[in-house]
């Protein structure tokens, strides 16, 4: 296997709710929801840097997709882990996710690595992990 992920899907339970968090919360940029004319085919993708998509389709879809039963959420089967170039981002990025309606979980804090971090969950319980870490700075 190539190490090529150009997806990442969140399962969501309210669609439209969760593209609003994303879209007018946080600012990424989406066409909105498409697929609305096929059962179970509802999913709305956004523009990520370097050609990785996130995408947010119904925890029902989900399911009927993969012939999986919906199990329930658990937010800390993983996280995302968004990268920025200094502390004052992280703070920045966090105050954002705050006032779109994200839940903070941990407030940003300087880490015992050398680094400085926060952590917000989305209105689907999904953990973002808001991260300055010196020795591995984003590309902007």
């Amino acid at each position: 296997m190539k190490s090529r992920i150009s997806v990442v899907t969140l399962g969501v339970d309210d669609l439209d709710r969760s593209v609003e968090f994303y879209r007018d919360g946080l600012g990424l940029k989406t066409d909105g929801v498409v697929g609305r004319e096929f059962e179970y085919g509802a999913v709305a993708f956004f523009d990520l840097s370097g050609g990785l998509m996130l995408a947010l389709w119904p925890r029902e879809s989900i399911s009927h997709d993969s012939g999986l039963a919906k199990g329930a959420a658990s937010p800390t089967d993983f996280t995302i882990g968004h990268n920025v170039s200094s502390k004052d981002e992280v703070d920045a990025v966090m105050k954002q996710a705050k006032n779109a309606g994200a839940t903070i979980v941990k407030p940003a804090h300087d880490t015992f690595w050398g680094g400085y971090a926060g952590y917000f969950q989305d209105p689907d319980q999904h953990v973002w992990e808001i991260v300055w870490n010196p020795s591995l700075l984003p590309e902007d």
